[in-house]
């Protein structure tokens, strides 16, 4: 349905609405930003190495958050203008979108964890066993949310905006945002029991080098990811709160919906691809330093990472 309207009683909606609009073109530009940022480690760490399960992933979730930025854009800025039914396939696409990069970062983090696990199959199947009963289940909730949601297109002296019902979906939201929490923290511990067996075992052999610094490197990037998610989680919880969305046409609105924004299009689309460029940097140093690693020997890690190690890893 379309409401077109020049009562100047909407003009604190408008112009709520044209500051959330800066906040989403201002973090959809930083995604675009870090990507050309990174564009030289990426032609060098990702476009001039061998195709691997990895190589694949990382493109995925880079050039996608491209192209959910840009459809962002089109969602949110008033100035362009979306049919309703235009403006809801986008949202919905949206929403698929983050969906399906959570669920290709998840196979990375699984990736990562089967290395530092040493392949070790009852790891791995533990790990599927659980990534995919959560993402199943956050999938049927996406599914059952989407087929609930309707969109109204708003034309408020000359700008467009879209409002959007989910019919009760908030509660799927929140439940499907709970299960990705239960994920990742499942990953987190495993990857912190790894991470503390290994430093103590480095420790009590006075080993350490490349493989500490792995494991160091594989930690940071995790901990800052989830910190991230975590992060996230926060602002996507408090919609359950009645004085957030009490009106989602007001001012305090639409700056809580575009702060939570930007710390989604981070965790998403500059942390995410930095899971594999990290290591992958990291790996570069190292044989830029080989002299020092001659004669050690090389496991393969799955992102093409080689660990230097006499114990296991």
């Amino acid at each position: 349905m379309t409401i077109i309207s020049n009562d100047p009683s909407w003009w604190p909606t408008i112009e709520s609405d044209l500051i959330f609009s800066y906040i989403i073109a201002a973090s959809s530009a930083g995604v675009i930003y870090d990507w050309a940022l990174t564009f030289g480690q990426e032609i060098e760490l990702i476009w001039r190495q061998r195709c691997s399960l990895m190589t694949v992933l990382y493109l995925s979730v880079r050039y996608v958050g491209i192209l959910y930025a840009v459809v962002q854009i089109l969602i949110d800025v008033p100035t362009i203008s979306e049919t309703d039914v235009v403006s809801l396939i986008m949202s919905i696409a949206i929403v698929w979108i983050s969906l399906v990069v959570n669920v290709i970062l998840g196979v990375i983090m699984i990736a990562r964890l089967n290395a530092m696990y040493q392949r070790s199959r009852k790891v791995l199947i533990t790990l599927i066993a659980v990534f995919l009963a959560v993402y199943i289940a956050v999938g049927l909730l996406t599914a059952i949310r989407g087929r609930h949601s309707s969109g109204d297109e708003l034309i408020l002296s000359g700008t467009h905006q879209c409002t959007f019902d989910e019919g009760g979906g908030l509660l799927l939201f929140t439940t499907a945002w709970v299960l990705g929490i239960v994920w990742e923290v499942v990953a987190l511990c495993f990857a912190v029991w790894i991470a503390v067996k290994h430093f103590r075992e480095l420790r009590r052999y006075s080993a350490g080098g490349i493989v500490g610094d792995c494991f160091a490197v594989l930690m940071k990037t995790h901990l800052v990811y989830f910190v991230s998610y975590v992060a996230v989680s926060c602002f996507q919880l408090g919609y359950l709160s009645p004085k957030i969305v009490a009106d989602p046409l007001s001012l305090e609105y639409q700056l809580y919906y575009g702060v939570s924004q930007i710390f989604l299009l981070v965790q998403l689309f500059v942390l995410g691809p930095r899971l594999i460029l990290g290591v992958r940097e990291y790996h570069a140093r190292l044989m830029a330093d080989s002299d020092s690693v001659i004669g050690m020997t090389p496991i393969a890690f799955q992102e093409r990472v080689h660990l230097s190690t006499s114990s296991s890893v």
